[in-house]
């Protein structure tokens, strides 16, 4: 009998601490709650958004947002991802709202290895690997300032490039218009292409590692359905897993192009015969990579197929954001001639006008310049979302709890257009930069507050920020010294927006050019093997 009084008082002591700790939990999550969001099934969520993209996504977001705030939650899988399109209001948050950018826990692992997360620097995880990738060997010995100045004759010879392929279109086409974007984008391809292999190629080998590449951005959101149930899509959806085979495909066709080029300057290297400048760069990405070793592995080097997904990134990141940034940037010139009349009176004051190059060295003589690519990044950031990071323990942002282990995303544009940080903020004003602005002296890293994240913040704020602005600023100077940048008589140029890898405009830049003052040189058979001089002047360039 005492032995069931003592069972029956323990299963009612027991209940009695369930429910009081039941109720705790309640209390506390009253208040701190998840942000709002739409109603979603058991374990599964959201599950039919993952076969959108997070561009996609975008769109549906936006219109969560406005019907319930500027933090939502939605649930994809048995984990919850956060959105968040405004800068933080409350005290303290700010300092929660950097500590949210850490770096993410790496995505489950896919079944082909050129894209395993711990083979990017972009998706490592935080540890020696992504120190000794990013700080050790991409920061100090490719991105560097000190190295960066070594690249400088590369970029005048792309600029040379870019400036008589535009030239050359205009003639071969008369009065025709023709497409800037993919001038710039084959311009910017170029580049990265040199200082990553050390090579100016042929337009072959060019265009079939811009392909190669190329066809697997696009491809690579349709797999993210495997990050959340590998098991089940492995076995039931067939569909999936023939995905899954298509993008080994591409990894093994980057591999094949880009081996052989690796395997040269391995025995360049090896060699150590350097043949005269212009032709070949003594030191690149790939010969940094190749000298790298890992301490806590026992000096092992890189495998093959990981220096094919670290230069595979690294033409991607450097490509695609810069050429579409420049796209936008030289579209509101040509809507506001206002604003590309200033800038190039003022560039007359830093530099004669019959010199025919704008030089590294006097873009930091031309604030103006620097307010107009700064307004361009924040109007029209490329990418809308940075990539996602993983809270590492619970926080509060706004009186909302953001969990452990949640998906973290930054809405990038719904932040740089916030009216309350930003006046007229749909309106492209550089002054915003200038002295006095609301923009002066902003800290695009996220370091000491959030009012724009076009490159990121916070410790996985893109290494790769002074090159880009660098390379803005510099092809945006003398793309206006070299042309006259106009819309055609009677069009407004279309500032819509459609979402590809990065976010581009929907009416593709066009121009047509009335007469060059050069003639016109070929693009590739002249110039990637060469770097003929060419004369400069303000030919005519309109934009429909």
């Amino acid at each position: 009998m005492d032995i069931w009084l003592l069972i029956q008082l323990s299963l009612s002591l027991a209940t009695a601490l369930t429910l009081l700790l039941r109720q705790a939990t309640t209390n506390g999550t009253k208040k701190r709650r998840l942000p709002p969001g739409p109603p979603a099934l058991r374990i599964l969520g959201n599950i039919f958004w993952l076969w959108r993209s997070f561009q996609e996504l975008e769109f549906i977001i936006r219109e969560r947002h406005s019907r319930y705030e500027p933090i939502v939650t939605l649930r994809i899988g048995s984990r919850p991802a956060i959105f968040i399109s405004e800068n933080p209001r409350s005290p303290g948050s700010h300092r929660a709202g950097r500590h949210l950018l850490r770096p993410p826990r790496p995505p489950p692992r896919l079944p082909f290895p050129q894209q395993q997360p711990a083979y990017i620097i972009s998706a490592a995880a935080y540890g020696p690997f992504w120190r000794l990738l990013r700080r050790n060997q991409l920061i100090s010995e490719i991105l560097h300032s000190s190295r960066v100045k070594l690249h400088a004759p590369g970029r005048a010879w792309v600029l040379r490039v870019l400036t008589n392929h535009l030239r050359s279109q205009a003639d071969s086409n008369g009065a025709g218009a023709v497409t800037a974007m993919r001038s710039f984008h084959v311009a910017m391809f170029c580049l990265l292409v040199l200082m990553c292999l050390g090579e100016k190629l042929d337009e072959k080998a060019i265009e079939d590692i811009e392909i190669a590449n190329r066809s697997f951005l696009p491809y690579s959101s349709k797999l993210n359905v495997l990050g959340f149930f590998p098991r089940i899509t492995r076995y039931i959806l067939g569909f999936i897993w023939n995905r899954i085979k298509t993008a080994s495909q591409m990894c093994r066709r980057q591999a094949e192009l880009f081996l052989p080029l690796i395997e040269a300057r391995k025995e360049h290297k090896k060699q150590q015969q350097h043949k005269r400048e212009g032709e070949r760069y003594v030191h690149s990405y790939v010969d940094s990579l190749l000298d790298m070793e890992f301490p806590e592995e026992w000096g092992r080097k890189l495998t093959d197929e990981e220096i094919v997904s670290l230069c595979s990134e690294f033409l991607n990141a450097g490509t695609d954001s810069t050429s579409t940034a420049l796209q936008w940037i030289m579209a509101n010139l040509v809507k506001h001639q206002d604003i590309q009349g200033k800038l190039v009176g003022r560039d007359r004051r830093v530099v004669e006008k019959d010199r025919e190059e704008i030089k590294e060295e006097d873009l930091q003589r031309m604030p103006y310049l620097k307010a107009v690519i700064m307004e361009g990044l924040r109007r029209h950031p490329p990418a809308h979302f940075v990539l996602p990071r993983t809270a590492t323990e619970d926080a509060t942002l706004d009186g909302h709890l953001i969990p452990k282990n949640a998906s973290v995303n930054f809405m990038v544009a719904e932040m740089s257009w916030d009216g309350k940080v930003w006046e007229e903020p749909m309106e492209f004003k550089p002054e915003k930069f200038l002295a006095g602005g609301l923009g002066e002296g902003v800290d695009i890293t996220g370091s000491r507050e959030i009012k724009m994240m076009p490159f990121g913040a916070s410790r996985r704020t893109c290494p790769g920020l002074g090159l880009a602005m660098l390379h803005l600023e510099y092809f945006v100077a003398n793309l206006v010294r070299a042309f006259e940048w106009k819309a055609v008589d009677g069009e407004e140029v279309d500032l819509s927006e459609k979402t590809e890898f990065m976010v581009v405009m929907k009416k593709p830049l066009r121009r047509e050019a009335s007469q060059c003052t050069s003639c016109p040189i070929p693009f590739f058979h002249d110039h990637l093997r060469g770097s003929s001089e060419i004369s400069y002047g303000r030919g005519i360039v309109a934009f429909i």
